[in-house]
């Protein structure tokens, strides 16, 4: 099926009424040194609008097409990773969020020694990010989270530390009780480099309710994002998905990701995550979603976020690598990184490893004719 679509796509001559405008320079692809674009499209008036994009689903062959397309223009053909390593430091969380197998009540949190071992071992495989996360651990407070960042920053000052969600900074500033942006700037002198856009499931309220009704709500997750972006710290942008949400649902979270990057031009990439179903509560709600479900979604992103996010990221422990790989040909141009360490999507029942060589990537990348490149957090190429 996916050879089909692949030489249909690419051999066909679809007219688009909108193609020429692909014929204009992109001013959004990322780059976080560049100064902001003087004048913006309007976020509400986007190449492609939401109807467009609702019948676009149901035309495979032309999404994938198009979001061939725009990939070309935004990225060329080059597909790029990070060397990196993701650090749990605890599963001990007050949250209840019903799509979640990892946290616990009484769980494990790692001491600033553990930390600095995992650190040392992603050094020694030569990372340049350390991606940190954890649960809602009721003790922690803004103090606690600068210390990490400051005790990491003092034995590995190249290190970049992309950490704390925005539910975690939410958390943080209300256990510390102080404003967020507050402790975005605190977090910001102990090091902070960025921030994953993660915590945003479906950014629609009446989904949130359902899914995770003690969870920041959209206008708090904007806040925090759009709050971080102003003080110059970047985050990704990301998408849970495949649950109990609709497809309209979906493009009203792409509206919100669009509208903020018009504003900020703070978002360095959108990471589409399938909701997992092993061992949570929502698992038997969901019905499983098939591949091309799968592309179609990162195709649909390319072509609704653009130009806005120029970088969309398929997501190999929950895609798995054969469909992540496929993903390269409909609109991805990124396959995250080499992780060394993942125990959400685990707990949740991807069958993964955790760990991804650089070698295996760039594999993965030229089987399906594409440019390795490595990057770094913020995509400067190494």
């Amino acid at each position: 099926m996916l050879s089909k679509l692949s030489s249909v796509s690419k051999s066909s001559e679809l007219h688009e009424p909108f193609l020429e405008y692909l014929e204009s320079p992109n001013p959004y692809h990322y780059s976080y040194s560049s100064s902001s674009p003087s004048s913006s499209p309007s976020p509400h008036s986007g190449i492609i609008d939401n109807n467009e994009l609702l019948k676009l689903w149901t035309q495979p062959i032309r999404l994938f097409r198009l979001a061939n397309l725009m990939r070309q223009k935004s990225c060329g053909d080059e597909v790029s990773f990070v060397i990196n390593r993701n650090i749990n430091f605890t599963n001990r969380c007050v949250g209840s969020c019903s799509f979640c197998a990892f946290r616990q009540n009484v769980g494990y949190k790692l001491s600033i020694e553990a930390i600095l071992s995992r650190v040392e071992e992603a050094m020694q495989l030569g990372a340049t990010e350390v991606c940190l996360q954890g649960g809602l651990d009721p003790g922690m407070i803004l103090e606690d989270y600068c210390e990490i960042l400051e005790l990491i920053g003092q034995s590995y000052p190249r290190m970049h530390l992309h950490a704390y969600s925005p539910m975690e900074v939410l958390h943080m500033s209300r256990n510390s009780r102080v404003p967020v942006e507050e402790a975005l700037v605190e977090l910001k002198k102990s090091g902070l480099g960025s921030m994953p856009g993660t915590a945003a499931e479906i950014l629609v309220d009446s989904v949130r309710q359902k899914i995770c009704p003690e969870k920041l709500t959209t206008s708090e997750w904007c806040h925090v994002v759009s709050t971080a972006h102003t003080l110059g710290i970047p985050t990704t942008s990301t998408m849970l998905y495949g649950h109990v949400e609709s497809l309209e649902d979906r493009l009203m979270h792409l509206q919100v990701l669009r509208d903020i990057q018009a504003r900020t031009h703070g978002f360095t990439e959108f990471v589409l995550l399938p909701f997992m179903s092993g061992n949570n509560q929502l698992g038997p709600l969901a019905k499983p979603k098939s591949i091309l479900h799968h592309l179609k979604m990162h195709a649909l992103a390319r072509v609704a976020l653009y130009p806005y996010i120029s970088n969309i990221q398929a997501s190999w422990t929950k895609l798995g690598r054969i469909v992540a790989g496929s993903a390269i040909e409909w609109g991805v141009n990124d396959l995250g990184g080499t992780l060394m360490e993942e125990n959400i999507s685990r707990s949740a029942g991807s069958k993964e490893s955790q760990y991804i060589s650089p070698d295996e990537l760039k594999a993965i990348i030229g089987a399906h004719g594409r440019t390795a490149i490595r990057r770094t957090t913020l995509y400067e190429r190494l």
